[in-house]
């Protein structure tokens, strides 16, 4: 049946006809009934004065006999005898309403009333009187009698019925009415035993923050307000002192009297205390966690901006940041928290705890240097979860590095610092990735403390478990600053080994035999470099050799040097760079240098390389220009090519045609030589073309001219 009704599509489609809101309402105007009034009735004697009253009588008791427990006909019927002024009857009606319902305070609370408004003072007390005995949990009783007593300056009987009251231990509000009622008599001393009683009967929050606000405003006894609220942290139970709103009105009440420094201290409890500003902390198993409602967790965050708000106004420079500084580290819990791996937080943490710990300066204790120290200790000891990826231990490394800095330009603790690196290093997995500058750091701050032996040895075993370049780069200076180059060799050697392919390290090997004078050394080292089979840089590698040459005077050697690398590349710049070095003091002239200029440039138009031959005319020019003379110049200017603009079909990877694309082509006069045929037909074309333009023009200016 479910499935069948919700199965069924109702019609949202619009009514035919259309109603609106305001013809509804004109319906309904319409349609209503008129209101009939009750008839007028004019008395004109006594008698008829009766009738009417015998008439009225009778219809309230026939209303009380068809509801008899309905209270509001009894009320109704009483204020009809009062206004008559027949004050027995309306009394007899109110004690006949008693029968029915003698527990009803609303019927007494009437019954005292009317006494009351025609002032008979005695019978309204006998009533009152007879209400809260029988009713003494119902308060607007009590407070319509002790209103009624102070009305009429009955001060004694009016505190007696405060004292009975009292003895049922109403709520808060009926004591604070006794207490006030004695302060408006100026009776102070027993108002404030009143509120000292009723503290006693009720020790709460509410009572004793109730107490105090009335010292403070009411009694204007400072001293007393004080009292109340050390005696609402030291007396109550815990449940009740410990709540943020206590705190909250002691302090501010202080700093409402101008004491500021007993304000702070309070504050500065409560943030203690509650941890105001702060991560919740992991609750370790088996303890209790402690249960803190929405409505408490609320105050206390209400408190901590108070207390903020009060740094601010009232504070000096160490309390805000004190406020700052327990804000961020609040924020930064929350985060590593949430992701202990993230190091980037981490990083932020452990800078904030430094810089306060340096803006402290001799106001920082041995605390805040632990709370670096605990910061860092806490980082490291998040591991990457992964021990096979190196990337997740990028950034983590850093983490060991910035404490070994700390301990040592921080604490001056080099020794710490040597620990730190050492645990790093045995962290590290090795066999699967290492890094090369936790060797380097470790290894600079043996020598910083004068342990050269340590370095050494660590660096050797850097070379074994990590063998980065760096780490060899880094050997080598330190041994040649202390001037070992017998070691640097013997590094270098182990370096080349490792890394035969790598030409800086040949060509630093090489400077260092240069430096030392060993032309001889370097150049084996130059020529076993060039032998190398596999080279990641092999034109640094020879241009390093060439300029060797070079600067010895070895004019002979880099030419041969040129020969074997144009024997191995015919690269436009090699070229070049070897016709420039004729042209120098070493060389064999400019003519050398332009026959080496025309050889390129002949090997180059064989194999079809036009950008590599303009290049090298460009070079031809310019070294004509400095070095020659005009006739050169003007012979290689003619060998410049022409550009032109040219269109060809772009392709893809499969051979797909992908539209038509311009670019540049180049003619040159040797080459346009050879095709001299083609080009002069070429030109006829163009001039007949030329021709028949004029003839077309020549035409339409006869055809105008005919038509005039």
């Amino acid at each position: 049946m479910s499935s069948q009704n919700q199965a069924r599509v109702k019609n949202r489609a619009p009514a035919p006809i259309q109603i609106s809101a305001e013809q509804i309402l004109r319906e309904a105007a319409e349609r209503q009934e008129q209101h009939i009034l009750d008839p007028i009735v004019k008395i004109h004697d006594a008698e008829e004065y009766q009738s009417h009253l015998r008439d009225r009588r009778k219809h309230f008791e026939d209303n009380i006999r068809y509801r008899r427990e309905h209270i509001g006909n009894w009320v109704k019927y009483a204020r009809f005898e009062e206004d008559n002024r027949e004050f027995e009857r309306a009394r007899s009606v109110f004690e006949r309403a008693l029968e029915v319902d003698v527990r009803n305070p609303e019927l007494w609370l009437r019954y005292g009333e009317l006494e009351m408004r025609n002032e008979f003072i005695n019978r309204a007390r006998n009533v009152l009187d007879r209400a809260v005995q029988l009713l003494p949990r119902v308060d607007f009783l009590w407070y319509k009698y002790v209103y009624m007593e102070e009305m009429v300056a009955d001060i004694p009987k009016c505190r007696a019925v405060f004292e009975r009251w009292m003895d049922w231990m109403p709520d808060d509000n009926a004591w604070m009415s006794y207490a006030r009622f004695e302060g408006r008599g100026g009776h102070w001393d027993q108002a404030k035993e009143i509120m000292k009683r009723y503290a006693n009967a009720y020790p709460s929050t509410r009572s004793f923050m109730r107490f105090a606000k009335w010292a403070e405003y009411e009694a204007k006894d400072i001293d007393l307000a004080r009292t109340v609220y050390e005696s609402s942290l030291v007396e109550l139970e815990p449940e009740e002192s410990r709540q943020a709103r206590v705190f909250g009105r002691f302090s501010a009440f202080e700093e409402r009297q101008g004491e500021y420094e007993r304000a702070r201290v309070i504050y500065k409890h409560a943030v203690k205390l509650f941890h105001l500003g702060e991560e919740p902390k992991k609750i370790p198993e088996g303890a209790e966690e402690e249960e803190v409602s929405e409505w408490e967790q609320e105050k206390r965050n209400e408190l901590y901006k108070a207390y903020i708000a009060f740094e601010k106004k009232r504070g000096d420079k160490a309390g805000i940041e004190d406020i700052v500084i327990t804000g961020q580290r609040a924020e930064y819990e929350k985060r590593v928290t949430a992701d202990p791996t993230d190091y980037d937080a981490w990083f932020e943490y452990a800078k904030m705890e430094e810089e306060n710990e340096n803006g402290m300066g001799e106001r920082s204790s041995s605390g805040d240097e632990n709370k670096v120290r605990e910061v860092y200790e806490r980082a490291i000891s998040n591991v990457p979860p992964s021990m096979e990826d190196k990337q997740h231990w990028r950034r983590y490394i850093y983490l060991w590095i910035y404490y070994a800095l700390y301990e040592e330009m921080g604490r001056h603790d080099l020794d710490r610092s040597s620990k730190i690196y050492d645990a790093c290093l045995d962290l590290i997995p090795h066999s699967k990735f290492s890094f090369s500058k936790i060797w380097i750091n470790a290894a600079k701050l043996h020598i910083r403390r004068k342990d050269l032996v340590s370095a050494r040895k660590l660096l050797g075993k850097a070379i074994g478990l990590c063998g980065k370049e760096r780490i060899f780069t880094e050997y080598i200076a330190l041994e040649l600053a202390l001037g070992e180059v017998d070691r640097c060799r013997s590094l270098y050697t182990n370096y080349l080994k490792a890394m035969p392919h790598n030409c800086r390290a040949w060509s630093k090997y090489a400077d260092l035999e240069k430096s030392v004078g060993e032309t001889e050394r370097c150049r084996a080292i130059y020529e076993l470099a060039v032998a190398q089979s596999a080279l990641d840089m092999p034109e640094m590698l020879w241009k390093h050799f060439i300029d060797f040459e070079i600067d010895e005077g070895e004019g002979d050697h880099a030419r041969a040097l040129y020969e074997r690398l144009l024997g191995k590349t015919g690269h436009v710049k090699v070229w070049i760079s070897y016709a420039q070095f004729e042209g120098t003091e070493v060389g064999k002239g400019i003519a050398t240098a332009r026959e080496i200029f025309k050889r390129a440039h002949d090997q180059m138009k064989d194999a079809g390389m036009k950008e590599e031959r303009v290049l090298l005319l460009d070079a031809w020019r310019v070294f004509e220009k400095t070095k020659g003379d005009a006739q050169n110049l003007a012979k290689v200017d003619g060998m410049l090519p022409r550009r032109v603009k040219r269109k060809r079909m772009r392709t893809d990877e499969s051979g797909a045609e992908l539209g038509w694309e311009e670019y540049f082509d180049y003619h040159f006069p040797s080459d346009e030589e050879s095709n001299a045929g083609n080009l002069k037909i070429l030109e006829m074309a163009a001039k007949w073309k030329q021709a028949q333009a004029q003839e077309d023009s020549s035409s339409s200016e006869e055809e105008d001219s005919d038509d005039e």
